[in-house]
């Protein structure tokens, strides 16, 4: 099993991201996906989740509204679009799925900053 997140970078508030999470090594359309962050001295926290089929997603508290999930199984991705970025929105934000024990991708950074 192997995740590989993509799309971090800089963005100025109220900016907007896209993040990439292309998958490997297991039923890709079988298994829900996740998005988490870590911030600097904080732990890691879940920020969004979607079902094998993508019709089912939730969001945590500080993102709903802004950050939508979304996968394509043909392709075996995930995606997270954030919008009206936050400074708060600031950290590493890692893929991950459960398949026996919990995968997770390197991290794609995330900076949200004038």
């Amino acid at each position: 099993v192997q995740l590989v997140e993509s799309g971090g970078g800089l963005v100025q508030p109220g900016g907007s991201l896209r993040l990439s999470c292309a998958a490997f090594g297991f039923d890709f359309s079988a298994h829900d996906m996740n998005w988490y962050r870590q911030a600097p001295g904080k732990e890691r926290e879940l920020v969004a989740e979607i079902n094998g089929g993508g019709g089912i997603t939730d969001y945590a508290n500080a993102v709903k509204g802004r950050f939508t999930i979304s996968r394509d199984n043909a392709k075996k991705m995930v995606f997270l679009q954030m919008n009206s970025l936050k400074p708060d929105d600031t950290a590493v934000y890692y893929c991950n799925t459960y398949y026996f024990t919990d995968y997770w991708g390197q991290g794609t950074q995330v900076t949200v900053s004038s």
